[in-house]
């Protein structure tokens, strides 16, 4: 369960010690700096979380309001790489606290010890830092790496990385998937060696089948996928199978054809991925597009085929996650061009919605239909009132439940009728 107490505390040790602690570590404050490495971190913290276009005569005033009387222009002269290096140590910080809420109402997501969807997003940034985060092509970004425990919400990441790096090198690749869990991933992080470990430690994993991987029949023989599926009588499929050459490992796979439009975007994607990196596509990679094939080493008992189906779904729910940290937290956003500033900015707002998260872990994360749009809308509101807190202890647990009694009183999504929503589906797989 996911105790108020818990985040007030990580919120103060965090923003104020570690800042402080960071500030002096990196250089940013100096024997006669009035700036605190705390007032600067929760200034640029809570300022863009409440409102991420947040102007520096804004974030000054805020910063004013904690102890901290500055100006816009003093503030603008104060982000450098030793301000960047500062809030990146806070980030870690941040991050190393795993904060767990309620589980949700579930059932057929609490069949698992959790259900960890693991994704990467690319942000850009000004070309000036290419040096510190290359981006390919003389361009500079920062690819953010996250795991999320979609069964209590805990959040590990965002993790920082070149935007060039490859998905299987990064953190979330290694962390565990402990006994009676499910990791849910594309096939960017896709390597057997990996699967192969999670199945030696009682895991589960569930995922689209690499079209590059060999697969053979249950007596080793090399199968021929396409011509198998064509030869099936039933449209939906399951089979015992082994994947890759020398791995071989025993995979259940899961076939079910999909509808010609999505087959045609498929190898639309599939063409201009080919186009991009200059290299050739077979003819039965294409003519695969029109199924979607999983594999997975979980029972048939403990995951069915229409489960299967639904189950790879939640895959997406990380996406909305992505899409809801730019489209709301505009952490892929700045109003400046100087690259320090955008660096800085970016870490700040980083904090920001890893502090949100922890604030929505105390009302919602147990209910199925929750609307993280609307929680982060609510978050932001009172995002100013949780700084100005921060100084006690027990003024900060107050703030915490005001903003939990808000977000238990409404943050709901509305069903669908013509296209359920993911809650919806899981849902009707309890009564199935």
């Amino acid at each position: 369960m996911c105790k108020i107490p818990q985040i007030a505390q990580c919120l103060q040790t965090v923003l104020t010690q570690t800042a402080d602690q960071a500030a002096h570590k990196t250089g940013f404050t100096q024997r006669r700096s009035k700036l605190t490495g705390s007032a600067f971190v929760q200034s640029l913290v809570f300022g863009w979380l409440s409102d991420p276009d947040s102007s520096l005569e804004r974030l000054s005033q805020l910063c004013t309001s904690l102890g901290v009387a500055i100006s816009s222009q003093g503030l603008d002269q104060r982000f450098s790489p030793q301000s960047a290096a500062c809030l990146y140590q806070v980030l870690e910080a941040c991050v190393s606290h795993l904060i767990r809420g309620d589980k949700t109402r579930l059932p057929v997501l609490r069949r698992f010890r959790a259900v960890y969807i693991q994704d990467s997003t690319t942000i850009l940034l000004p070309d000036a830092l290419h040096h510190l985060f290359d981006g390919g092509s003389q361009s500079a970004g920062v690819k953010l790496q996250v795991r999320i425990d979609y069964l209590s919400g805990v959040l590990e990441g965002p993790f920082i990385y070149p935007a060039k790096a490859h998905d299987c090198s990064s953190r979330v690749q290694a962390l565990p998937v402990e006994k009676g869990a499910l990791r849910l991933a594309d096939l960017g992080y896709f390597n057997l060696s990996d699967l192969r470990r999670i199945d030696d430690g009682g895991g589960f994993y569930l995922t689209r089948l690499h079209g590059q991987v060999k697969v053979l029949d249950d007596a080793g023989d090399p199968l021929d996928v396409l011509k198998f599926l064509k030869s099936q009588a039933h449209r939906q499929i399951q089979c015992n199978v082994l994947v890759g050459d020398q791995h071989r490992l025993p995979v259940r796979l899961i076939a079910v054809p999909v509808a010609s439009s999505v087959a045609r975007h498929r190898r639309f994607k599939l063409k201009e991925r080919a186009r991009k990196n200059k290299t050739q596509l077979s003819k039965i990679r294409l003519s695969l597009c029109d199924w979607t094939l999983l594999i997975t080493n979980a029972p048939p008992e403990l995951i069915s085929l229409a489960e299967a189906q639904v189950l790879a779904s939640v895959r997406w729910q990380i996406e909305l996650l992505f899409k809801l940290w730019k489209s709301q937290g505009r952490v892929d956003k700045s109003k400046s061009q100087k690259p320090w500033r955008v660096l800085t900015e970016l870490y700040a707002k980083l904090i920001g919605i890893v502090i949100q998260h922890w604030v929505i872990l105390t009302a919602l994360w147990k209910y199925p239909n929750r609307s993280l749009v609307k929680a982060a809308q609510t978050v932001r509101t009172f995002a100013v009132l949780v700084a100005c807190a921060l100084p006690s202890l027990s003024q900060t647990a107050h703030a915490l439940r005001i903003i939990k009694r808000c977000l238990e009183n409404g943050c709901r999504i509305n069903t669908r009728r013509k296209a359920p929503n993911t809650c919806q589906k899981l849902e009707a797989l309890t009564f199935t």
